[in-house]
């Protein structure tokens, strides 16, 4: 039986194409077909390393049946590499779908280290990095959305998302609701001559925006520092009130204590009956 090739995930550069290792380019030289997210912006990056090779599209739109016929190809002993659109492969793209059918199907799989926006943003941000936790695209669907955004408000751990410019305020705003005042970065042009990080509270990073926002853009979030079930907010609304503060006083109170939106705090007031 004729052996088996191999599938080579390939990061490449997020934005500038001094990023990307001796190894990738070896790999992207030696391989006989490389399958691409983008095959316009692949060629680019090739074109500019000198490497003539076969591209075919690889992405969200026809995964389901290009898939099987990478599998075919690997199969027949073909090397494939794999490219992303920038950035690393399986990351928020389609390739973690080929990773599995090649598992499925006993083909070697090679991952190779690179470039990923996510890592670059948070090592850069000021925020905890010890411990954090990647979230990708916030969902579309509106009671998804919310529960993420409500999954967010109570990680303790730094939450790196991603988003598209075009949506960034909107994405802020909606935030600002979940998490109050914690710390927030926006990284936009990662790793291009315009790159920027702009900190602070998610107010202050909406004052700080300009009109118009371009560039892929990743935000960091601080992680909730004390929870409400390490610290009873019933007995923090209970003390201020008894201070004298009306209940939307003593709500802002605690949520700022706290560090969480005034919408969990409310709804945790109600829950308790607290008048």
């Amino acid at each position: 039986m004729e052996e088996y090739g191999t599938l080579y995930l390939c990061p490449t550069p997020i934005g500038n194409l001094e990023d990307i290792t001796l190894r990738v380019l070896r790999v992207l030289n030696e391989v006989d077909l490389i399958a691409a997210e983008d095959t316009r912006q692949t060629l680019k990056l090739l074109n500019h390393y000198e490497i003539k090779k076969s591209l075919v599209s690889y992405h969200e739109h026809n995964k389901v049946t290009m898939g099987p016929k990478l599998i075919e190809k690997l199969k027949s002993g073909k090397s494939i590499a794999l490219v992303t659109d920038a950035g690393t492969p399986s990351i928020s793209d389609p390739g973690e779908e080929l990773v599995r059918l090649c598992i499925q199907e006993g083909i070697k799989i090679v991952p190779l280290p690179g470039p990923t926006a996510a890592i670059t943003a948070l090592i850069a941000s000021g925020l905890d990095a010890s411990s954090f936790v990647f979230e990708g695209f916030l969902p579309k669907k509106s009671k998804e959305r919310r529960e993420k955004l409500e999954r967010i408000s109570r990680e303790e751990r730094t939450t790196i998302l991603y988003e598209s410019p075009h949506r960034l305020k909107e994405t802020l705003k909606e935030l600002k609701e979940y998490i109050g005042e914690r710390k927030v970065v926006v990284a936009r042009e990662l790793t291009k001559i315009h790159e920027e990080f702009i900190r602070g509270t998610v107010e202050e990073v909406l004052e700080k925006l300009g009109e118009e926002v371009k560039g892929e853009i990743v935000i960091v979030i601080e992680g909730a520092k004390i929870s409400p079930l390490q610290k009873d907010p019933k007995e923090l609304l209970d003390k201020y009130l008894k201070l004298g503060m009306d209940k939307k006083e003593a709500v802002k109170k605690v949520a700022e204590e706290l560090k969480v939106s005034k919408r969990e705090v409310y709804k945790l007031a109600i829950d308790e009956d607290i008048n």
